[in-house]
């Protein structure tokens, strides 16, 4: 079969490998579309993130159709349209033709959205779903967004939005983002340009002046200090990024700060599976319930070196401009 890999120089080159044959808990699926994450590219030039990889296949998420099932499988037949993230536990990535994962891992696609916008859901979708979960918010609640236009952020915007979380800021870096979080439902006062002057106090500004409950950093590095800055004494900050520098930890440490480290591996590290099931079949019924709309996408091009090359070059300099990068197989 077709695919992208990494070869033993650590850079990326097309190749034809072996199709991959299910174990007996496992499903083959024809990819039909695939996502990019920064991830991707992170684990080319991060010594943190490069401790991941665990296949000369890169990519985490996919959707398509379920051509081969192993013996010990239930709950799929071929033909299924699926979706899923395959992180570390496909035998290859998504960056191929096929892949073959645990049935466990696996939900049916939404009926009512294209395979592109299936493969745009399932990172972003749960992450945004495990913030929101563990976070239990209420109307009441305070929150702070940093980063908000990126795929997990305009996800999570949307699930916080569809359960009445109100009063939210957010952080973006240009008049086009502010203008996707306003097709999204936030209000201009709700919105800041983190490039603007006084940037700390815009964002207390808009929290009527008070410090945040929650801060939701999606971004890390400077913003960590600022969201750090703006979260009051024992509020809550959400680690995405693993990106908090020494003087963020300070100053969280001496507000008595809760941080939430929120990944996806740890489910995949302890088998439990389900987790990502049951988190995909729950996004997929707020999706075909039209409770929350599926992502924005754009399709950078079909499988091939040259489309995995130009969208971690769109991703690195951060110009997706809102839209989850598809690949197309």
């Amino acid at each position: 079969m077709k695919a992208v890999i990494l070869n033993k120089n650590g850079t990326l080159e097309n190749a034809l490998v072996e199709q991959p044959k299910p174990k007996s808990n496992e499903v083959l699926i024809h990819i039909k579309a695939s996502g990019f994450n920064p991830i991707d590219y992170q684990m080319l030039e991060n010594e943190l993130e490069r401790k991941l990889i665990s296949s000369p296949i890169l990519g985490r998420e996919l959707s398509g159709i379920v051509v081969d099932i192993g013996s010990e499988v239930t709950a799929f037949n071929i033909g299924d349209e699926v979706y899923c993230g395959s992180g570390s536990m496909g035998s290859n990535g998504t960056y191929a033709e096929y892949i073959s994962v645990p049935e466990a891992i696996v939900s049916f696609k939404p009926n009512n959205i294209s395979f592109e916008q299936a493969a745009a859901i399932p990172s972003a979708g749960l992450t945004s779903l495990q913030i929101f979960n563990r976070l239990k918010l209420n109307s009441e609640n305070t929150v702070l967004v940093t980063g908000a236009t990126g795929g997990v952020g305009s996800f999570l915007i949307k699930i916080l939005l569809a359960h009445n979380i109100q009063q939210i800021t957010a952080t973006v870096g240009s008049e086009e983002n502010r203008q996707i979080l306003l097709n999204l439902g936030l209000k201009n006062h709700q919105i800041i340009n983190y490039k603007e002057e006084n940037l700390i106090s815009n964002i207390l500004k808009a929290n009527n002046d008070q410090p945040f409950e929650y801060g939701i950093d999606l971004v890390g590095n400077y913003m960590s200090e600022v969201t750090a800055e703006v979260l009051k004494i024992n509020g809550t900050y959400v680690d995405v990024t693993a990106l908090v520098t020494k003087d963020a930890h300070e100053a969280l440490f001496n507000k008595g700060t809760m941080i939430m480290n929120i990944s996806n591996y740890a489910y995949g590290k302890i088998k439990k599976y389900d987790y990502y099931k049951n988190s995909l079949f729950e996004i997929k019924k707020l999706i075909e319930n039209e409770t929350i709309p599926p992502p924005q996408y754009k399709i950078v091009g079909n499988l091939s070196l040259d489309t995995v090359m130009q969208a971690h070059s769109i991703l690195k300099n951060n110009q997706t401009q809102g839209h989850k990068l598809i690949m197309k197989h």
